[in-house]
């Protein structure tokens, strides 16, 4: 997996009960866009270092969705 800041990362909810989460990749903390990623995500006010697993993908920044908003 490789991505870039700005681009959003996916995680599907893989057990009964959980939601999609949407988050913004905000920083890289390798200079070849490979994880871990420090994550803004969707609907929260803190980020996160994300090590993405099987149930994650990354949509490139501009593709299909408007921007979320962030503080």
């Amino acid at each position: 997996m490789k991505a870039a800041v700005g681009d959003r990362l996916i995680v599907e909810g893989t057990r009964h009960g959980e939601t999609r989460r949407v988050g913004v990749i905000v920083e890289l903390l390798h200079e070849d866009g490979s994880p871990p990623y420090m994550v803004h995500w969707e609907n929260a006010e803190h980020e996160t270092m994300v090590f993405p697993g099987p149930d994650a993908h990354v949509v490139p920044e501009g593709q299909g969705q408007p921007p979320l908003r962030t503080p």
